[in-house]
């Protein structure tokens, strides 16, 4: 294979209850999880008008401005799967429109994440199929090449390796490796469940604040 245009085997497919699962979570629990080290892609924005992305990543590196490897992405792309795509963050040309969201809708994609633009976005934001990316653009793409499938990718500073478990929600998207999917899964659901006895507290009347003065004190803070 040559370097630059390269498509590279898919790893193991993560169980698709486990998909379900994190999907099920919040996304800053998750990243709360997640010590959060990881990047949370905070520049890409939801461009569809509701609902939740939860699916195995399908990567591709691309150049700028180019989407010839995104259309080979989708073609080969399994039900399921979210193309996480790596343009460079470069906002002068779409990568994607509706016509690819679409054909990948169609397909039984589970989403598009782009760190990149858009274009379509009237069309997109009316439809539920999720689709995150940096910015818009009426200008189209390239189709020349060089791009690369299923490699590591940076996704606004999130590192996505090919296989990872990608969530997203109003707050952003995230990437859990399968290696940790099932402990972050187990500690994001215990916060959950902690955030809710807390919002009950609130509700109640019954909240304990005195944590906020022992803090300030620990520091020298009288008040």
């Amino acid at each position: 294979m040559t370097a630059g245009f390269r498509i590279l085997p898919a790893p193991r497919r993560p169980p698709a209850a486990l998909v379900a699962a994190l999907g099920e979570m919040a996304t800053a629990h998750l990243s709360d999880n997640m010590s959060r080290l990881q990047g949370a892609a905070a520049a890409l924005r939801p461009m569809h008008r509701a609902g939740k992305l939860a699916g195995v990543a399908l990567t591709v590196r691309v150049a700028p401005g180019d989407n010839l490897m995104v259309h080979k992405a989708i073609d080969i792309a399994e039900p399921g799967d979210v193309i996480v795509v790596d343009a460079g963050g470069a906002l002068d040309r779409a990568i994607i429109g509706d016509i690819m969201a679409s054909h990948a809708a169609r397909r039984g994609l589970a989403g598009l994440v782009i760190d990149g633009a858009i274009r379509d976005a009237d069309a997109l934001r009316a439809r539920d199929f999720p689709v995150y990316a940096r910015g818009v653009t009426h200008r189209g793409p390239y189709k020349n090449g060089p791009g690369e499938i299923n490699v590591p990718v940076s996704i606004g500073g999130m590192v996505v390796g090919p296989g990872d478990i990608v969530v997203g929600d109003g707050d952003g998207v995230i990437a859990v490796p399968l290696a940790d999917a099932q402990a972050v899964l187990a500690a994001a659901r215990e916060q959950k469940r902690k955030e809710e006895a807390t919002l009950a507290a609130i509700a109640a009347g019954t909240l304990d604040r005195s944590w906020v003065d022992e803090a300030l004190r620990a520091r020298g803070c009288e008040g």
